[in-house]
């Protein structure tokens, strides 16, 4: 019997493997044909090796997942990736497409494979009409860029691009930085509503970490995982809650 086939297109190589390993775990049986770092190497993908799904992340350099659906057309079935909820709308659960939030979530992703399965054989269906609708309802999200964080008696302004992780402490979090750490007077919560979810994963209760900063993942014989940061020598937890981020590992 044949096994099924997809490719996996994201412009995050740890995003890409973060999905690898979570349907490997949901669906073993799926083979990952080719992985693509945009749009346009997503779309040459799928008409080269004709897989029957494709997993496009929305937001991607030069060909965005909504462009490189539009190209794909009727030659796979389309499954959308992206970092926010806002997307995920009514137009997903029409039945044409499907849609995975990342980092994905094992009960969702596992939802996402059944539906899969019955597609299975099934031909695709063309998007125009629902790519063009979810094109208009794309505008930006304005995500948080600058932090006021107190150093002592002094206050001073962090470029979010510049965070390594943040810790939650008591009613502040601790912003860490190659340069040093603050605090600033919001809660983890609060904060990690305000992030880039595609940019910044939550991996412990009290612990967001900024994924440009991880250098590697380790796990020990117990399954207790461990991120290592690129030029420190603190390691963080990964709580078994969101261990299946880095499944990979």
């Amino acid at each position: 019997m044949t096994r099924p086939t997809a490719i996996i297109a994201d412009d995050e190589p740890l995003l890409r493997d973060s999905l690898r390993g979570s349907l490997a775990a949901a669906w073993p049986e799926l083979e990952i044909v080719a992985e693509a770092a945009n749009g346009a190497e997503a779309v040459h993908a799928v008409r080269e090796l004709q897989p029957d799904f494709a997993f496009l992340d929305i937001e991607m350099p030069r060909m965005n997942g909504l462009e490189a659906a539009r190209e794909i057309r009727d030659l796979a079935h389309v499954v959308f990736v992206t970092a926010y909820d806002r997307y995920a709308v009514e137009a997903f659960d029409r039945g044409a497409v499907d849609y995975v939030v990342k980092p994905a979530g094992a009960d969702r992703l596992a939802d996402t494979v059944k539906r899969l399965q019955a597609r299975l054989g099934a031909p695709a269906t063309p998007m125009d009409a629902l790519v063009n609708e979810l094109a208009k309802r794309m505008a930006p999200a304005e995500r948080l860029q600058w932090l006021q964080a107190s150093l002592g008696s002094t206050i001073k302004l962090v470029n979010v691009d510049d965070v390594l992780y943040f810790q939650s402490d008591t009613k502040y979090t601790r912003v860490v930085t190659p340069e040093g750490e603050a605090l600033v007077k919001k809660t983890l919560k609060e904060l990690s509503c305000e992030l880039d979810a595609s940019r910044f994963w939550q991996v412990h209760r009290g612990t967001i970490v900024n994924i440009s900063a991880i250098a590697s993942v380790t796990i020990d014989e117990l399954g207790k995982r461990e991120i290592a940061l690129k030029g420190r020598d603190e390691k963080l937890e990964v709580s078994r809650t969101f261990s299946h981020l880095f499944k990979a590992c």
